[in-house]
């Protein structure tokens, strides 16, 4: 294979679907096969490739509106769209609007290569957990199956590619300093420093000295010259967490040193020029500490080159198992305890609890829980106790509302790995029923079986 190159091509006569897979095969390109664009958002919904090759016309939704999906919710997954002569207008008005290109129908192969070519030699990599490729060094501690996660990678891996700062934003406890840190390893500057520091930890009159150093003699107790953050981070990236919390002079002094790439350590009258990438996070609303005037406006522009947001853990909780698995192996080790699976109900709940701590949160929890188990099993029990909370229960099909039906029904498929007895029995209905709302979705279970967690 091409580097594992995978293409979804989508087009609903059976006949040249084929025949287009069989060319790309050939190729070198491994290939997917959906004869719908229904077909085609039911597999985006658990995979991700790295191009869409769509016929234009087709019963049901068509072309265009597979595209206005993957625009929507997978910018980074380049589209051509395949047409006849007809509808070479839309086409082009098409690629006016996003789609990386056309071609008419009958094509010519070698057109086509040439096509593929240069659209995947602009899209992201793409690496999953069910991939037989081995893992990018940069992402070995990313755990996840979330498709939402792994949209969230491929910007990180283009990204990285450059110089531009980065500002990360998400809740509390999403893991913000892990992804600073995969961004640095994705990055030319990985051999480099990776330097961090929490702007909120510091107190006000130390962060100066910390971030940009201090000459001896320039304050009581400063004995010796002293390097700060920005000279021990030359060469490679910077990351400041919670950059919301800075003091405004900070800010100021902070602006300027990104301005003109030159540092003055507190009592020096000499400055040091700097070649740092920054990476900064927070959970705040920036803009709205802009409005408070608790922010400046020209320091927010100068961190927020490129933005990325990480999402709650409630927002991928397909990933709980897998995360709760992963925390159990390391703090079996660390704690030198035999313990190696939770009970179906420490897992029903575990599932069941919204998070508010995110990844941190579960985390604590399962650590907890291993301290505290004297058997080899995590115990519902135990769980509960963890979380100090009473046990809850996975909200059932009936309560949950109609439009987020589509999403509830994915999230129980990815964690029962398409186990269509034990989703049926998780959303509280039975196999005939449950096969019902499969169908009224589109929604192929079996695709799902290939996310069967490796514990």
């Amino acid at each position: 294979m091409i580097q594992d190159k995978k293409i979804l091509l989508v087009d609903d006569d059976r006949d040249l679907l084929e025949l287009l897979s069989i060319r790309l095969t050939a190729a070198g390109y491994e290939t997917t096969l959906a004869d719908s664009t229904e077909a085609a958002i039911n597999y985006l919904d658990i995979s991700r490739p790295h191009l869409v090759i769509s016929d234009m016309q087709m019963g049901g939704l068509d072309g265009m509106a597979l595209f206005e999906y993957i625009h929507r919710n997978i910018p980074t997954l380049p589209v051509i769209i395949l047409t006849a002569y007809g509808t070479i207008p839309d086409a082009v008005a098409a690629t006016q609007r996003g789609i990386f290109g056309y071609l008419t129908k009958p094509y010519d192969p070698k057109i086509l290569l040439g096509q593929v070519e240069r659209a995947l030699n602009l899209a992201p990599a793409v690496e999953t957990l069910s991939s037989t490729t081995p893992v990018s060094s940069w992402r070995k501690t990313i755990v996840t199956r979330s498709a939402v996660m792994e949209d969230l990678l491929a910007k990180v891996g283009r990204v990285a590619q450059g110089d531009a700062s980065v500002l990360l934003s998400g809740e509390s406890g999403v893991g913000k300093e892990l992804l600073a840190r995969a961004i640095h390893q994705a990055s030319r500057r990985c051999d480099q420093p990776f330097v961090t520091i929490n702007c909120a930890a510091i107190p006000e009159q130390l962060l100066e000295s910390e971030l940009f150093g201090h000459a001896k003699g320039a304050f009581t107790g400063a004995v010796r010259d002293h390097k700060g953050l920005f000279q021990l981070a030359d060469g490679g990236s910077l990351f400041l967490d919670e950059i919301g919390d800075m003091p405004l002079l900070l800010q100021a002094k902070l602006l300027h040193a990104l301005q003109e790439r030159v540092i003055r350590p507190v009592g020096s009258t000499q400055s040091i020029p700097i070649n740092v990438r920054i990476i900064s996070a927070t959970h705040r609303d920036l803009k709205s500490e802009i409005q408070a005037g608790n922010f400046r406006e020209d320091l927010y522009y100068r961190l927020f080159v490129v933005g990325l947001t990480i999402p709650s853990l409630a927002q991928r909780s397909e990933d709980i198992p897998l995360l709760a698995n992963h925390f159990l192996r390391v703090f079996a080790e660390k704690h030198q305890k035999d313990i190696n699976v939770f009970s179906p109900e420490a897992i029903s709940f575990l599932l069941a609890s919204s998070w508010p701590g995110n990844i941190r949160q579960l985390m604590n929890v399962v650590e907890q829980s291993v301290v505290m188990s004297a058997v080899p099993l995590i115990s519902g029990e135990l769980v509960r106790d963890a979380m100090h909370k009473d046990e809850e229960q996975m909200t059932s099909f009936d309560e949950a509302r109609r439009q987020f039906e589509r999403d509830y029904l994915v999230k129980i498929l990815k964690i029962t790995a398409g186990n269509v007895t034990q989703a049926a029995k998780l959303a509280k209905r039975n196999r005939t029923e449950f096969y019902k709302l499969l169908q009224r979705h589109q929604l192929d279970f079996t695709l799902y079986k290939s996310l069967q967690e490796k514990v």
